[in-house]
């Protein structure tokens, strides 16, 4: 298994999955044109991170500056991904960063706290 990671585009987010640390990040907008299709190798990679059943603490690292309603839908499936993970007994938790004025992503990051199950730890970023 290879550490999953793409460049940030203008419509597409940094991601970087390392199942050598346990540390998922995406970072940045998620707008592309097609959600499930740039999204559909994220959740390949989670399906066989799942079934080598790692055992070290995996902390999701979400910092959206904006996503669009298609990726809306992604971000959950991935996040059910973890929720899954996280039923076989795994350590698993998300860190859900938004900017202080942000009332919107903050509610999103409340949301789907409520669905998928799975420690939230929702942290405001200072203005600076």
């Amino acid at each position: 298994m290879e550490i999953f990671e793409l460049d940030a585009k203008n419509h597409t987010p940094y991601i970087k999955l390392d199942h050598t640390t346990g540390i998922m990040e995406l970072k940045g907008r998620s707008t592309p044109e097609n959600s499930v299709e740039f999204y559909d190798p994220v959740n390949k990679w989670l399906i066989q991170f799942i079934n080598e059943a790692v055992t070290i603490p995996v902390i999701v690292k979400l910092k959206f500056e904006y996503f669009n309603t298609s990726s809306s839908k992604c971000i959950l499936d991935v996040l059910k991904k973890f929720a899954e993970f996280k039923k076989t007994g795994a350590d698993v938790k998300v860190e859900w960063y938004y900017e202080q004025d942000d009332d919107d992503m903050k509610e999103a990051a409340e949301d789907y706290s409520d669905i998928v199950k799975i420690p939230f730890e929702i942290i405001e970023i200072p203005e600076d």
